[in-house]
């Protein structure tokens, strides 16, 4: 008997715009065809739902609170949700079976660390040692 594998999460953000060359018809077909891929995954326990971004947002920082996303931003990151696979490579061969990769869309997996942040534990955050 096998030892069945331990899913972990990782966040998958929803990266850039639709193609201009394709029509509005196009590209609700595979806005369709993605919540059926969608709802079938989140049923088969293998993703969990995210949510679209709105447009607006603040950004926060130690100076001030401005406006924002940015353009850059704002154009680029359009939503999020989780898949639960077995490993990074894993969780990439799911999201590569999006239907709205054909029509422009990308998309960056995440793993997600279970422990707390620590300035003493290298992390994205973490700066990088003075030379």
């Amino acid at each position: 008997m096998t030892q069945p594998h331990t899913l972990s999460e990782y966040l998958v953000i929803s990266r850039g715009q639709w193609d201009r060359d394709k029509t509005l018809e196009e590209i609700q077909q595979a806005i369709d065809a993605f919540y059926v891929w969608h709802d079938r995954l989140v049923d088969a326990g293998r993703m969990r739902a995210g949510q679209r971004l709105a447009r607006e947002g603040k950004l926060v920082s130690r100076h001030s609170i401005t406006d924002g996303p940015f353009a850059e931003t704002k154009e680029i990151i359009g939503g999020y949700w989780f898949i639960r696979a077995a490993s990074l490579a894993d969780a990439a061969a799911l999201a590569a079976e999006n239907p709205c990769l054909a029509c422009g869309l990308s998309y960056e997996i995440r793993p997600l660390e279970a422990q707390r942040a620590s300035a003493f534990t290298p992390n994205n955050e973490t700066p990088q040692p003075h030379a």
